[in-house]
């Protein structure tokens, strides 16, 4: 038999017991925004053009770092009266860095009730590339960090660069989280087993997602938001037989912050805002909140 990691069994979709989302919805809807921060001249980033990180160039990268920054000076404030435009809730996958950077963008989130979710220190480094004491140290201040800064500790976890060790389901457990959004295997929440309880994989997307698309596969800002409502229809076709499902949408304020992506991603949006009973808008928290009610059995694990 093949190495595997012995966090959840395989459970084939047409055996999936029928349940809902609050309302009677079948399909669950969030947003999944990146706010993230970069240290000048080392580390890890996306890149507009081959530089440093990719090893193309020498440090500093100014065109790249200062790409990114444009996602906290301006990306960032558009997307936010975007979501105020169309009365949308999120959830806010922060670098704990921010706190120090762009402490006033954190706080705009927290006052329209954004949930804040834990995303490492920075996206300059990889988690997966620490031993176990490092990593547990760094998701110990990123969760020390968010807890003062919110009042309550977070209860969800996205990893820089969805970079996981053999360890770090059981490190989150370990830290008090409750979900993670590191795993897009599968279309609905999905128990993993760690060494201290239950771990709710929540899905997040790597297709619907601006990094995959349109930094790595160079897709146009049109074409990206047309991805949005066809896997939005889709998926409301799909649930028609029963199965609940979630759609993430994973969006950077330094790419989609950009004025004609933000316009593409307008049209989009209102598409998915259209009010229907089969549809839950919601923030990954809502999402483990009511799978965490349902009775054993009916969420996979």
């Amino acid at each position: 038999m093949l190495p595997h990691h012995g966090r959840y069994d395989y459970h084939p979709w047409p055996a999936r017991p029928r349940w809902n989302w609050p309302g009677g919805a079948k399909l669950a809807v969030y947003l999944g925004l990146n706010l993230e921060h970069f240290a000048f001249g080392e580390g890890l980033g996306a890149e507009l053009a081959p530089g440093a990180a990719s090893g193309a160039g020498p440090q500093p990268d100014v065109l790249n770092h200062a790409w990114r920054d444009y996602g906290n000076r301006v990306g960032a404030w558009r997307l936010l009266e975007l979501l105020d435009e169309l009365a949308l809730p999120c959830t806010v996958l922060l670098n704990s860095a921010l706190y120090d950077h762009a402490p006033e963008l954190v706080a705009a989130h927290r006052a329209r009730g954004d949930e804040i979710a834990g995303h490492g220190v920075t996206n300059s480094q990889r988690q997966s590339a620490l031993d176990e004491a490092g990593e547990r140290a760094v998701i110990a201040a990123a969760t020390a960090a968010l807890t003062r800064h919110e009042g309550t500790p977070p209860r969800g976890w996205l990893s820089p660069w969805i970079a996981e060790s053999h360890a770090t389901p059981d490190l989150l457990a370990e830290a008090g989280y409750r979900y993670t959004l590191n795993w897009c295997s599968d279309d609905q929440p999905v128990w993993h087993r760690t060494k201290h309880g239950r771990l709710l994989a929540i899905p997040y997307p790597q297709e619907i997602n601006d990094i995959p698309a349109i930094i790595a596969r160079k897709h146009g800002a049109a074409e990206f938001a047309e991805m949005i409502v066809a896997d939005f229809e889709e998926r409301l076709d799909q649930v028609r037989d029963g199965r609940a499902q979630v759609m993430g949408i994973a969006l950077h304020p330094y790419i989609l912050g950009q004025p004609f992506r933000l316009r593409a991603l307008r049209g989009a949006l209102r598409r998915l805002r259209a009010a229907r009973p089969d549809v839950w808008l919601c923030t990954a928290g809502a999402i483990f909140d009511h799978a965490a009610t349902l009775p054993d059995g009916m969420v996979m694990g």
